[in-house]
């Protein structure tokens, strides 16, 4: 067993795309912190202080609803945890009832107040998302809780190093990465749209995105510097008819789309504020970016490789745990209303530039169209199977 694990780490160290995440990745985390240096102190702001104003003549929302999807571990739980502590009624979404129980007892035990409940949801699955979608809005009218939703923080994000397809014919990364998390917002936007309290998205990506956009057509061969969002490369069924599965490569595209969403989203909700009409609808979303932080992510890496890597980064002073890591996603979930469109990173409020191809107008508003169009097929593909359960 041994020899197999060292002979799958020998062949996985000898790939390209290992020394891409070893050397690019590691480029990439010291850009964001050479940025980091080089970025004024932003002034202190109160925590929670973006759910304290609420619309004339509307509810009050004395405990605000936060969903955390990839709330299973590592960031997703720590954050489930300090949000619990700050008041917030956390709804805990992952693939694993199992896990799910464990954090939620875990919370329990370090918070006894912690107002918490968990939903089974796989975010590579449409008809996953739809059900977790109906079943939470089920829960709040069956709780006699508003039905709204105050933070939503797309957390759930999987990194893996062989090509496997969802039951839509999507590549898993793209589809757990990107394609769920947008599809999430979509479903999910009508409850933050009715929160009588500024609503807020929180998107995870990563300074991996920095090297995001060497995905291109000539993937396989020459890798040049074009980015393609046309269905098939969104849909990671481009990655699928290659020779051998760009992990690191695709990884790094997901979350290039995901921070491309954000910006998109940013603007489009800046314009519709504009609109006397939607004066008092608060839609505010924030990318953050972690940095190194060590959690489960990397377990399709043969296990030895990720231990190295994990201590080389501690031994520089890179690695956080999830506890310390969380501290980003806290900054952009409590920043006030005035805050958004802006790019989290290390802590302690502060923000930095992201790569420069991620504030390209034309690109994000080509990938919303794109994403908007996988998004109708699977909404067509839903009705499809509905009507034929229906009529057999």
């Amino acid at each position: 067993m041994a020899e197999m694990g060292l002979k799958a780490a020998i062949q996985f160290a000898c790939t390209a795309e290992f020394w891409r995440m070893a050397v690019l990745w590691t480029m990439s985390l010291v850009v964001s912190y050479w940025h980091l240096f080089f970025t004024p102190k932003p002034q202190s702001y109160a925590p929670s202080s973006s759910f304290s104003s609420t619309r004339p003549n509307s509810p009050i929302i004395t405990r605000p609803l936060c969903i955390i999807t990839g709330a299973t571990s590592g960031l997703g739980a720590a954050a489930a945890y300090a949000l619990s502590r700050e008041g917030f009624h956390v709804v805990l979404a992952g693939r694993s009832p199992h896990l799910l129980s464990k954090v939620i007892s875990d919370i329990r035990r370090q918070n006894g107040c912690a107002h918490l409940k968990a939903f089974q949801v796989d975010l590579a699955s449409f008809e996953s998302i739809l059900k977790f979608n109906g079943s939470l809005q089920q829960w709040l009218l069956d709780s006699n809780l508003h039905s709204s939703v105050q933070l939503l923080i797309n957390n759930a994000g999987i990194l893996a190093t062989s090509c496997r397809l969802t039951a839509e014919g999507y590549d898993q990364v793209m589809a757990t990465n990107y394609i769920g998390a947008f599809s999430l917002i979509k479903v999910l936007l009508p409850l933050l749209e009715s929160s009588p309290i500024p609503s807020r998205i929180v998107n995870i990506t990563s300074f991996t995105h920095r090297n995001g956009e060497t995905v291109s057509e000539n993937i396989s061969c020459e890798v040049s510097s074009g980015v393609q969002v046309d269905k098939e490369t969104v849909s990671g069924v481009r990655f699928s008819k290659l020779k051998r599965y760009p992990c690191a490569h695709v990884y790094e595209y997901s979350k290039l789309c995901l921070l491309l969403l954000s910006y998109e989203l940013h603007r489009q909700f800046a314009l519709v504020g504009n609109s006397v009409s939607v004066m008092y609808v608060y839609r505010l979303l924030c990318a953050v970016d972690p940095g190194a932080v060590k959690t489960n992510i990397m377990r399709e890496v043969p296990s030895c490789l990720s231990q190295v890597a994990f201590l080389i980064l501690k031994l520089v002073g890179l690695l956080q745990s999830p506890e310390n890591g969380v501290c980003s996603v806290l900054d952009a979930a409590l920043a006030p209303p005035e805050i958004s469109g802006v790019y989290f990173f290390g802590g302690k409020g502060r923000t930095i530039s992201s790569s420069v191809l991620s504030y390209n107008t034309e690109l994000s508003q080509e990938l919303w169209s794109t994403s908007c169009f996988i998004f109708q097929e699977s909404m067509q593909a839903s009705k499809r199977s509905s009507t034929k359960v229906v009529d057999s």
